[in-house]
């Protein structure tokens, strides 16, 4: 390891305790002390996911942690993601490519050359960015004191004994229980495994800090370590964590559009949709069954890392029918990535890439066929769009976005059902519309990111109800993104002992 990188690690006493976003934070916050900092995270297991400029895909939060440092995400950030496919088995991807698909006992138990494998990967990772940055921040999985997998536990302490890094551990005090699961940590961690830990933060603090005060005492007494961050609960705060998908109804303003997402068993990449949140009166919901579906302005299937599998559970519990009839009903419908492909007549997977269904029907909304295949496509593309009303009325722009599948979908009749999507330079066509213009579906992620599109996506859903379209100046997501991570950091910023963290890292 180069002697001059500064590393630092930011550990959970489980999951979901705002790891992410707290690295987040604190790239943006060394980031603009002119400090070139890369994140890090050794194992990912997520189904949301991003692609570098060279086509590796990694996982969606290490890209987001990549903006908030300013830099470009790279491989080496993430270089193991784990997709779950199935219950027991998950899709690894190696070095941003996919490696083989694995379960769960060879992940944990047996399989020792996956172990090193993997560790070959992280280490080579780490050497890259150290020859590039000042400082690595990295982030652990789930809890470092998982005894039944410590073995070949390869994120959390392998990497801060490896680097050296300092470690925050975390807990989620909003849960209940913060104390004893800082305490039980420690205890379930070896001696010099223990040496690692330099304090504690605690996330998502909701009340008089006062109350708090005999808490932070007791630990230090108990365990010799100060407590360095108290950060209270942010209901602002717009960047998600990791795989946790909004559980409430989001809407900006008083409800005036309703768009219905359809909660797959495997759903992936559902900040797709994080965009339209920008909208005013558009409420978003991700629902599970058809009797939440309800009467929405506009469905959207989104992504799926087992499109068969739930696209068969759509047809078992009658979510398949019932978005049907509101097709038939002329209810606009919209699938990406794996909802385009649902969206289709037919689904082939002769070489059981997806499934062991070698041929399942499609909703049959567009002409499509989709013939999944061993090779998977991963890479950022820009489109011209182009197309009928009422989505792609006067559509001139260029949208841009990134493409992570295996099935190949063409048109069995593209007449009936045209491209909407060209690329550059070469004009591929890509996306496909059936005639009323009302149902599309394309296999490009990051599709609302694009601001001309999302608004005009919108203000056609605010004209079927007869509401007046939203004006100009358009809200940029991109603009919106960055600003509140800034705003996230200076938050976090003031609720840190920074001082003292900087001087665990030596950055005077």
């Amino acid at each position: 390891m180069s002697n001059k990188t500064k590393y630092l690690m930011v550990q959970g006493t489980g999951s979901h305790v705002g790891k992410s976003v707290l690295v987040a934070a604190l790239c943006r916050i060394f980031a603009n002390q002119g400090l070139r900092v890369a994140p890090f995270k050794a194992q990912n297991m997520a189904l949301n996911s991003f692609v570098t400029v060279d086509g590796g895909e990694v996982g969606r939060s290490t890209a987001l942690q990549a903006k908030a440092a300013r830099t470009e995400i790279s491989v080496e950030m993430n270089p193991v993601l784990l997709k779950p496919k199935a219950e027991k088995e998950a899709q690894l991807i190696l070095n941003g490519k996919p490696y083989a698909d694995v379960s769960a006992f060879d992940q944990f138990h047996q399989n020792k050359a996956l172990r090193t494998l993997k560790w070959d990967a992280i280490e080579s990772s780490l050497q890259t960015l150290s020859q590039q940055y000042d400082l690595i921040i990295i982030e652990g999985a789930g809890s470092p004191a998982e005894v039944n997998l410590r073995e070949f536990d390869i994120v959390n302490m392998e990497v801060a004994l490896h680097t050296g890094a300092p470690v925050l551990l975390v807990a989620d005090i909003n849960r209940g229980g913060s104390l004893a699961a800082v305490v039980g940590t420690l205890a379930l961690l070896s001696e010099v495994e223990r040496e690692r830990i330099c304090g504690f933060i605690f996330n998502l603090f909701r009340g008089d800090k006062r109350l708090f005060d005999p808490a932070i005492d007791f630990l230090k007494q108990k365990t010799g370590l100060p407590t360095l961050g108290l950060i209270p609960f942010d209901p602002a705060l717009a960047l998600m964590e990791e795989d946790a998908l909004r559980q409430d109804t989001v809407c900006k303003g008083d409800p005036e559009i309703d768009i219905a997402i359809v909660a797959h068993r495997h759903l992936s990449n559902f900040t797709d949709f994080d965009p339209l949140m920008l909208e005013p009166g558009v409420m978003l919901r991700f629902v599970h069954t058809p009797i939440q579906l309800g009467q929405p302005d506009a469905i959207i299937l989104p992504g799926s890392k087992n499109t068969m599998s739930d696209l068969q559970h759509h047809f078992d519990t009658g979510m398949a029918q019932r978005i049907r009839t509101m097709a038939e009903e002329g209810t606009p419908i919209v699938g990406i990535c794996g909802g385009y492909q649902m969206l289709g007549k037919e689904l082939f997977d002769p070489d059981k890439v997806e499934s062991n269904q070698g041929v399942l029907e499609g909703l049959n909304l567009l002409a499509l066929i989709t013939e999944f295949q061993s090779e998977k496509i991963i890479r950022r593309v820009s489109w011209r769009l182009s197309g009928q009303p009422p989505f792609f009325e006067d559509a001139e722009e260029v949208v841009e976005g990134y493409e992570i599948h295996c099935g190949m979908t063409r048109a069995v009749d593209p007449i009936s059902n045209p491209a909407f999507f060209s690329t550059l330079p070469d004009d591929e066509e890509e996306g496909f519309v059936d005639p009323t213009g009302l149902i599309f579906g394309t296999a490009l992620h990051g599709l609302f990111e694009n601001d001309v599109f999302r608004r005009r996506f919108v203000n056609v859903l605010r004209r079927r109800k007869g509401l007046r379209p939203l004006p100009k100046p358009l809200h940029s997501f991109r603009e919106f993104e960055d600003k509140e991570i800034e705003r996230w950091a200076t938050f976090v910023a003031v609720h840190l002992d920074l001082k003292t963290i900087q001087s665990m890292l030596d950055l005077s």
